[in-house]
């Protein structure tokens, strides 16, 4: 017999029970005891194993991201944007693509409701002939802050309290009182859509700025821009206390019952884009997360639409261990120099090879569905079966060379080594015109919600109160 021919896989279950090696069990009711009352016998390996493997069975959760909820589907082209990037599957109308998407909240707990209000993850991995691309965003536009320095400070203060664990308005204050960026954030996080009605219902945003470049080289700054077609719903905060009090896992099932019952959701890419010799033109900076790009100055442009057809086939694997990062794209689209894409670039990786292992990306929903070929072995479980004597590049004895060179963004870099912001912070102007495009209802509603929920915690400061509200004049006056 091949030992390689069986692995691991429900299709080769047995009709009895055996234990994780093969070998028969034959009462896997009782422990082994000294009488039938006991004591048990330590040498009894079937309940040995069985309780390290129960006790093996959750793995470390998401620091961020937690608590969500997956599927998979196909994403097609639908209209030409060849002359934009070289990547392969977005070479022309018809083309489909193989896609997992992993839905979730950001800050809470892997068991906590879909109802708090949170900004919810809105990653897709999609499987190409050239590799696997991840477009890993949000459902809000922006972000807080737009340095990555801050990231783990910025989580922090969201999470709960380390002493009471309690989630306490007064750290959320206190933080971002020294970032007036994060103003634009709140006006979508504290706004009548910071509470989507599921995920089925939810616009995705690739929130950072892309770089596509195109067969001869030419570069174009992209942001995506995921729409549902059954429309963007969310809950007012009455509405989710009584969804949530009935269902924690509400968005999880209306999304697996939907699929299920063949309402397959679908949403439609577009991009914005701008040349990106242009990018000092504005009196934003494009690459600041903190910022949109205005939708009549670059409108969105069609690229193609996903459809979700399938339920997991199983949650573990497809969900807790289905791993995303910014860092994973394909020739013809690349990142730009925003600053907190460059430090995702990083973290991700760093986070899921702590989270899963350093082979994580052999687990089958991270791994491309394309050939590859290099010289990464071993490690903590590699269950890659590698035959080749050689594990070396280059050598006379391997027929693999490298790949054929493809266009990347290639500009001069130059400049002094400095830790500092951005010229133009501009922390002001968007929020502002957001805000006053809202009606008094609410513009009254997003200031309960401010001043609710961070500013009139016992322990907010009479300066926190000071600084966070010195921002609504220029937010709500011209």
């Amino acid at each position: 017999m091949d030992p390689y021919k069986f692995t691991a896989n429900s299709e080769f279950n047995t009709t009895q029970w055996t234990n994780n090696h093969g070998a028969p069990v034959w009462n896997n009711n009782n422990s082994a005891t000294v009488g039938v009352r006991g004591p048990i016998l330590m040498e009894d390996y079937q309940l040995m194993e069985k309780l390290a493997n129960f006790h093996r069975e959750r793995i470390p959760e998401r620091v961020v991201h937690a608590r969500g909820a997956s599927a998979k589907g196909f994403f097609e082209v639908t209209h030409d944007i060849s002359h934009l990037t070289c990547a392969d599957f977005l070479r022309g109308p018809g083309v489909q693509t193989p896609v997992i998407v992993r839905f979730s909240t950001v800050i809470h707990e892997r068991g906590s409701p879909e109802t708090i209000r949170d900004p919810r993850g809105f990653a897709v991995k999609f499987y190409t002939r050239e590799g696997n691309f991840d477009l890993v965003g949000n459902n809000m536009p922006v972000f807080f802050i737009r340095d990555g320095m801050k990231f783990p400070d910025m989580v922090h203060s969201l999470k709960p309290n380390p002493k009471s664990h309690i989630q306490e308005g007064w750290r959320i204050a206190d933080f971002f009182s020294h970032f007036p960026e994060s103003m634009h954030m709140f006006t979508f996080l504290l706004d009548d859509v910071g509470i989507p009605l599921n995920y089925r219902h939810m616009e995705g945003f690739g929130v950072h700025t892309f770089v596509m470049v195109n067969k001869e080289g030419k570069e174009t700054y992209v942001k995506f821009h995921w729409k549902p077609t059954c429309g963007v719903k969310s809950l007012l905060d009455d509405d989710a206390v009584l969804v949530g009090g009935k269902n924690h896992s509400h968005a999880t099932q209306d999304l697996y019952d939907a699929i299920a019952a063949g309402d397959y959701p679908e949403w439609r890419l577009f991009i914005q884009v701008m040349d990106a010799k242009d990018e000092n033109k504005f009196d934003f900076d494009p690459l600041d997360v903190t910022k949109t790009w205005p939708e009549d100055v670059f409108p969105l442009q069609p690229v193609g639409r996903m459809v979700l057809n399938r339920n997991p086939d199983n949650f573990f694997l497809e969900n807790e261990q289905l791993a995303f990062c910014p860092a994973i794209v394909v020739p013809g689209v690349h990142y730009s120099d925003d600053k907190l894409l460059q430090t995702r670039v990083f973290s991700y990786h760093d986070a899921q090879r702590y989270r899963l292992g350093g082979n994580y990306l052999m687990l089958p929903p991270n791994a491309p569905k394309s050939a590859y070929h290099n010289n990464h072995h071993d490690g903590a479980m590699n269950f890659l079966i590698r035959e080749e004597e050689v594990n070396y590049f280059p050598s006379r004895n391997d027929p693999a060379r490298q790949a054929e060179q493809f266009p990347v963004p290639s500009r001069n870099l130059s400049g002094t080594r400095e830790r500092g912001v951005i010229p133009k912070e501009n922390n002001f102007a968007q929020p502002g015109i957001r805000f006053r495009s809202w009606d008094k209802a609410r513009q009254d509603r997003f200031i309960d919600r401010l001043t609710g929920d961070l500013l009139l915690d016992p322990r907010t400061t009479q300066e926190l109160k000071s600084i966070q509200l010195c921002g609504l004049p220029g937010t709500i006056e011209t």
